[in-house]
């Protein structure tokens, strides 16, 4: 089922998120589903749950874009435990259409996480998969792309935005 992406201005894109304590149920396996479906739909690469409007650390990621099943990666209340390298590249976001900026992020992560079923385990990215799990990690934290940009570039989206708004185009 698609779901409604929540767009920049709804305050549940800036909270921090509950972890999540309950594993294995159908409502868990669902919501993953949902939102899986909800990212291609959107032609993402990565959405987490604040996005849809579920305050809890859950995240999907497909840097294949649908093309590799076994490229689906569902994080649950993840947790980056190193970082190497730089990189810098261009990102957007489901929740802020239209807007693309150059963000600086590490070329490699590990991030230990557990799966639906509550079990623990790590996963290696670099390159793209490395800046989407970092991307979307972020969001658990109530953290959008736009806080990587200079404040300059910041305003001027907000400006954007703000503009959009007032037109009902947001």
């Amino acid at each position: 089922m698609l779901l409604t992406i929540r767009k920049y201005g709804d305050p549940v894109l800036e909270t921090p998120c509950e972890q999540v304590a309950d594993f294995g149920s159908a409502e868990l396996r669902q919501l993953a589903a949902n939102m899986f479906e909800t990212m291609y739909g959107n032609k993402g690469v990565g959405l987490a749950a604040p996005q849809i409007g579920v305050s809890k650390q859950l995240t999907v990621i497909d840097v294949s874009a649908g093309e590799d099943s076994s490229a689906k990666l569902v994080l649950i209340n993840p947790e980056i435990v190193s970082r190497e390298g730089q990189q810098l590249g261009e990102e957007g976001c489901l929740s802020i259409p239209g807007f693309r900026e150059d963000v600086r992020r590490a070329m490699k992560v590990r991030v230990r996480a557990l799966d639906l079923d509550g079990k623990e385990f790590e996963v290696e990215g670099d390159e793209l998969l490395a800046r989407a799990i970092q991307h979307e990690i972020d969001h658990l934290h109530g953290i959008l792309f736009l806080k990587h940009l200079s404040p300059l570039k910041r305003d001027l989206i907000r400006r954007k935005i703000a503009k959009l708004v007032k037109a009902g185009e947001w």
